[in-house]
């Protein structure tokens, strides 16, 4: 376990200590038509890089990065899903918006 994740606890006297780290329970995903998704353009700590950024996405990880494989294949560039956002790099709000309301998705466009 890293340091980070110790909460404030620095020694322990006790022999029998074991450090309980929380087990974080993963979440059920949602269906497509509670999902309350917003994708918007984001270009900062990018280097002026434009990047379509979808957020809002309540599930497990592996329907996240499934979700951001067919968006990322449905524009023809690369980008990550991680920590319940999707990234596509380019500007491609509308064929993001427009594939995510085709799917059932509850989207909007959001941000400037």
């Amino acid at each position: 376990m890293s340091k980070k994740q110790r909460e404030g606890i620095v020694y322990s006297t006790n022999p029998d200590f074991v450090f309980d780290e929380g087990g974080q329970q993963e979440t059920q995903t949602l269906p497509p038509q509670q999902q309350q998704l917003r994708v918007m353009l984001d270009r900062k700590q990018r280097g002026g890089k434009q990047v379509t950024l979808v957020t809002g996405f309540t599930g497990t990880v592996a329907d996240l990065e499934k979700l951001g494989k067919s968006l990322k294949t449905l524009c023809g560039s690369g980008g990550s899903a991680k920590d319940g956002e999707i990234i596509v790099q380019g500007d491609f709000r509308n064929k993001v918006l427009d594939y995510l309301l085709k799917n059932g998705y509850k989207a909007k466009l959001s941000g400037g």
